[in-house]
């Protein structure tokens, strides 16, 4: 397995009249994992299909390390797929699925036997290899799927919203397990998803798109705490926002911190009760903000609709967007 990086320079594509990739550049560097974040329709799968060359490219360059592969075929720029549909044949056993690859490539049998032992301990699938598809759960599949995508040993590894299928706690459990994985394996990787959280949970960067362009990259933390415009700030979680002479301004929730003996008084709207949490509605002056409370800290304090409270603001948690939108409040 070779460590790469990818280089995209410049990427346009269209379907028909729908500009869906807009003057996209970006890189991802040697063992990195990107996510790809946005709503449906903003050219992040497009993007993640055209490195990977399922999609022909003809505006715009992508290099794999030193190597321009824009216009190689799929089988041989060594990126491998692994799609949200997992794509398994259910006639084949575990062991029949991982190696298929690996016949293509007419790996001899003593070492794809040896290669696909390795790969199932990996996986957490040992003991499985006689198992039939449909014998399998989602994540029991979708260990497959990962199994039979790094036993190529590829040189690019591309995630089309694998998660997707599997229900709440399982994908939980298996985006920290595609984590563990890649992270070992050392697997320059792009994961598409539109699921906020899970961005920010698998990834080294995210890359946050809208209408076929990027609108900001950075770490999970950058892209969440210091929001590059409306656009980021509000697909990445709540916020609250503040115009001043054309100026906007922007605080996350937990920001805001009830106290006996606060700065400001609001009066309290609308409580939402989330387990450890809450989240409350404040009327304050001509506005209302958002604002996130662990219960534990509420000690005395009452925050039932209607009741009035003390809050504090930390001023260093305000961000200055770029753009200048007065109508967001």
């Amino acid at each position: 397995m070779t460590q790469v990086d990818i280089r995209i320079r410049n990427i346009n594509h269209w379907y028909g009249d729908n500009h869906v990739v807009e003057d996209v550049s970006l890189d991802v560097r040697e063992g990195e994992l990107v996510a790809l974040l946005g709503p449906s329709g903003c050219g992040k799968t497009t993007l993640l299909r055209l490195v990977a060359g399922l999609i022909p490219l003809k505006d715009g360059q992508i290099y794999f390390g030193e190597k321009d592969v824009s216009q190689w075929q799929p089988q041989k720029r060594n990126a491998v797929m692994v799609f949200q549909s997992y794509a398994l044949f259910p006639h084949m056993s575990v062991e029949e699925n991982i190696s298929y690859g690996l016949k293509v490539r007419k790996i001899n049998h003593h070492v794809r036997k040896e290669l696909i032992q390795e790969i199932m301990e990996k996986v957490e699938l040992t003991g499985y290899a006689d198992r039939k598809i449909q014998e399998l759960s989602g994540g029991q599949q979708q260990r497959v799927a990962l199994a039979r995508s790094l036993v190529v040993e590829p040189d690019v590894l591309l995630f089309d919203e694998p998660l997707s299928n599997l229900d709440e706690k399982l994908r939980v459990s298996m985006r920290q397990e595609i984590r563990k994985i890649q992270k070992s394996s050392q697997i320059t990787s792009i994961y598409v998803t539109h699921d906020q959280e899970e961005a920010m949970s698998i990834a080294d960067r995210i890359v946050i798109m809208n209408k076929g362009k990027i609108q900001q990259i950075g770490s999970p933390r950058e892209v969440y705490e210091k929001p590059l415009n409306t656009f980021v700030a509000n697909f990445m979680g709540e916020s609250n926002y503040f115009v001043d002479n054309g100026v906007t301004r922007m605080c996350r929730p937990d920001a805001i911190t009830l106290s006996t003996h606060g700065e400001y008084q609001g009066k309290v709207a609308w409580v939402e009760y989330l387990g450890s949490t809450q989240r409350l509605t404040l009327d304050w002056e001509d506005r209302q903000l958002i604002v996130d409370v662990f219960n534990r800290d509420l000690k005395d304090l009452s925050t039932n609709h209607g009741d009035r409270v003390s809050f504090d603001m930390d001023k260093r948690a305000l961000v200055t967007l770029e753009d200048t939108t007065s109508d967001i409040i």
